[in-house]
């Protein structure tokens, strides 16, 4: 029996702050004008993908005193964001990232769900921690808090969403506990919510959404961020875009599913992931080259090598060899917390594995920074991207992409027009929206709400 054809599902990165953009280019233009986010959304519903997705930053990312030169221009509001353009969209997903730590459940629940209302059902929340000390600094509460402190707020914080959530009792039919008869009681409903994070209690006071529950995001790739994923999770954003570590991951994640009791549908895994068009292979590979020489700039590679090497480098040249010293071991004084450090589990033995690569190809700094870190997933014609995005997912590597461009809010505009037709040719991405809501775009059937008290 063969097996069925998957869907592709598609979403758009507004690309924004981050390794990938390249606001230098002649190309780029603003990162904060509404018209960019109006250009990017609408190319994005043009083509029919499930949603628009916006990473957060609640500070600006800096070392050593020193704002990273990607950083310059700032980051706006998510939800003032995604509210604005739920007005001049008509059927896109809005996916934003909103932090756990330095939140509280009623505020984000309240927002989620004025979003969703805003929409007509096609909110998403991507639930992230935050690990440094300097976005601490912004808050009241302060400081950081160790891995296994984060997920744990993280678990009651949604915990805790979802019984705001659900606690309205709208239109739906209810289940009464003790009888098992349904009733129908519209109105505010109580919640309570006590335990190691949070003791809140009160009356909820935006009505059950359209969606029941926006769309629940994460994006945690340590172990315990995968099992949170399984319990909790609609979709996660994996950083796993080449087709074997995303099959590994797939397969990883899925698997956890049965546990709570989960069927593999009820999670969808997308990749964030790049691409670079061209009319040839060969045109699109220069392209390629020239971008991640745009993307990593010297202060940029000098930046990233120091999260390593856990030491000031600033006296280094870029364009130079790379440090005769060791990487400094201990707590990390450089970049204390952030993600890129806690990769590297065994700095010395990584430090020496680029040593050996920079000797052998006689790299700089810059050059075995662009060698080592993030690059291109998909470089091509549009034949080949699209050929290579759809046996990623017929091969469950993947259920679909976040696509990331390099530009804004120009740089989703080639692949609407390019590929997304032949993804369409080969029956595997949508030629017309079917639902209304980003559950229907997904697949994902509505949440079931808790059963009203008795």
């Amino acid at each position: 029996m063969s097996k069925p054809v998957k869907q592709i599902h598609l979403a758009a990165h507004f690309p924004g702050v981050n390794n990938t953009t390249v606001w230098s280019d002649p190309q780029a233009g603003s990162q904060i004008d509404f018209s960019s986010f109006v250009h990017l959304a609408r190319t994005a519903e043009r083509a029919k993908f499930d949603f628009l997705f916006l990473a957060e930053g609640l500070r600006l990312r800096e070392q050593n005193g020193e704002i990273y030169d990607l950083d310059v221009v700032g980051r706006p509001d998510t939800f003032t964001v995604l509210a604005a353009l739920a007005a001049v969209t008509e059927r896109l997903g809005l996916a934003g990232t909103v932090n756990s730590t330095f939140n509280e459940p009623y505020e984000v629940a309240r927002q989620f769900a004025s979003l969703d209302h805003l929409s007509d059902g096609r909110a998403a929340w991507n639930v992230v921690t935050s690990w440094d000390e300097f976005t601490g600094e912004n808050f009241r509460r302060g400081g950081f808090l160790a891995q296994e402190d984060r997920y744990e707020r993280a678990r009651q914080f949604l915990s805790a969403a979802r019984g705001l959530f659900d606690s309205w009792r709208g239109d739906e039919i209810l289940a009464d506990r003790e009888s098992g008869a349904f009733l129908r009681e519209p109105g505010p409903g109580r919640f309570d919510h006590h335990d190691g994070q949070f003791d809140i209690s009160g009356h909820f006071n935006v009505p059950r959404s359209p969606q029941g529950r926006p769309v629940i995001f994460q994006a945690g790739d340590s172990d315990a961020g995968r099992e949170f994923a399984a319990s909790a999770a609609d979709a996660i954003f994996s950083r796993h875009g080449t087709p074997e570590a995303g099959r590994a991951f797939y397969t990883d994640v899925k698997d956890r599913l049965a546990r709570y009791g989960r069927t593999r549908d009820e999670l969808k895994i997308l990749p964030g992931v790049t691409f670079v068009l061209g009319d040839t292979e060969a045109d699109a590979h220069e392209k390629a080259h020239l971008i991640r020489r745009q993307q990593v700039s010297g202060q940029t590679a000098i930046r990233l090598l120091e999260q390593l090497w856990n030491r000031d480098l600033s006296a280094y040249d870029p364009d130079g060899p790379l440090p005769e010293v060791d990487p400094l071991l201990g707590e990390h004084t450089v970049a204390r917390g952030r993600a890129s450090v806690r990769h590297h589990r065994d700095p010395l033995a990584t430090a020496a594995e680029w040593r050996a690569l920079a000797e052998a190809k006689k790299l700089s700094i810059r050059e075995l920074i662009i060698e080592v870190t993030g690059r291109q997933s998909f470089i091509g014609t549009p034949a080949r991207v699209a050929e290579q995005l759809n046996e990623s997912v017929q091969t469950d590597a993947a259920d679909g992409f976040i696509l990331v461009p390099h530009l804004t809010p120009g740089g989703l505009d080639e692949f609407a027009d390019t590929v997304v037709p032949l993804l369409q040719e080969r029956g595997v991405h949508r030629t017309e929206y079917e639902g209304t809501t980003l559950r229907d775009h997904l697949g994902l059937a509505a949440p079931r709400p808790v059963p009203s008290p008795s």
